[in-house]
């Protein structure tokens, strides 16, 4: 079958969401989803796969709970289940910036901008656009002109901000990432440093390439996602990358080529790396899988 893939989050605070884990899990496995829930303090970070009917409940589930209510997702179609299992977890942060005092909940985010307006927006010459994923991701793909802040995890944003950017010169700032959550949390923590415009694309890349014709797209590349497709291209569909699991890296079916490729090991990413303790492990876990 057909698998329904639904990406989804809500800054809202949770007061009890351990007791919101117990619920949800339960709720999960009894309509046969697979994916990864986030909870926290701040609200929820999802990514479920399903069928129609399954996706359908647990969004209104969501929607009727009076802690949480409604809010947008997006949705793509995987040929074979992007999940091996559901998980629903607990966590400080939904997103994680290292930013304790950020809480897109309860103070003011970017401006933001949807799709169809987003190309007019970072065409203007007094913009400067950032794409607030991690360099791996952008590897993959990425807007014409956008800055690339080399970034190894979400939280290294706020050192490369401090670096590179400054209130008083950078008068117009636009930040994307793959689905909006990153951008709600650093459009926030660029307004609490005093820049004055921050602008950020409304549901993110997934919302963009959904939304904006291929012909008239500013995209390039392919979009790194965090499930089994790994890369889905313009039309959303799935890609050629593999995942290593030695490194996390997304890797190109070029690379899959390359000597230093062992699938569920290594690659030329990470093989440099590969000591015999490590590789036992990963073997360890190549047969248990």
């Amino acid at each position: 079958m057909d698998w329904i893939v639904a990406t989804f989050y809500k800054f809202v605070p949770l007061s009890e969401p351990e007791a919101l884990r117990v619920v949800l899990l339960e709720r999960c496995l009894e309509w046969g989803l697979r994916g990864t829930i986030l909870l926290a303090t701040e609200g929820l970070n999802a990514t479920v796969a399903g069928n129609r009917n399954s996706i359908d409940q647990l969004l209104a589930w969501f929607h009727a709970h009076p802690d949480i209510g409604p809010f947008p997702h997006q949705e793509a179609i995987a040929t074979s289940a992007p999940f091996e299992r559901m998980k629903v977890k607990l966590k400080k942060e939904i997103v994680t910036l290292g930013q304790p005092e950020v809480n897109p909940a309860q103070q003011p985010v970017g401006i933001y901008v949807d799709p169809q307006n987003w190309n007019q927006v970072i065409a203007d010459s007094e913009v400067v656009l950032i794409d607030a994923r991690n360099d791996f991701e952008v590897e993959l793909g990425t807007f014409r002109g956008a800055v690339n802040p080399q970034t190894r995890s979400f939280r290294d944003l706020p050192d490369y901000v401090a670096a590179h950017l400054s209130p008083a010169q950078h008068k117009k700032v636009a930040m994307f990432c793959t689905g909006g959550i990153r951008c709600e949390k650093a459009t926030a923590y660029m307004l609490e440093q005093g820049f004055e415009q921050v602008f950020h694309l409304r549901g993110g890349i997934l919302n963009y390439l959904k939304t904006v014709p291929e012909g008239s797209s500013l995209w390039q590349g392919d979009c790194f996602v965090f499930d089994e497709r790994v890369a889905v291209d313009h039309r959303l569909k799935p890609t050629d990358h593999d995942l290593c699991l030695g490194c996390g890296h997304p890797v190109s079916p070029a690379e899959q080529l390359a000597p230093e490729y062992e699938a569920g090991i290594s690659c030329p990413h990470c093989y440099a790396e590969l000591t015999p303790e490590k590789r036992s492990r990963l073997e360890a876990r190549q047969r248990h899988r």
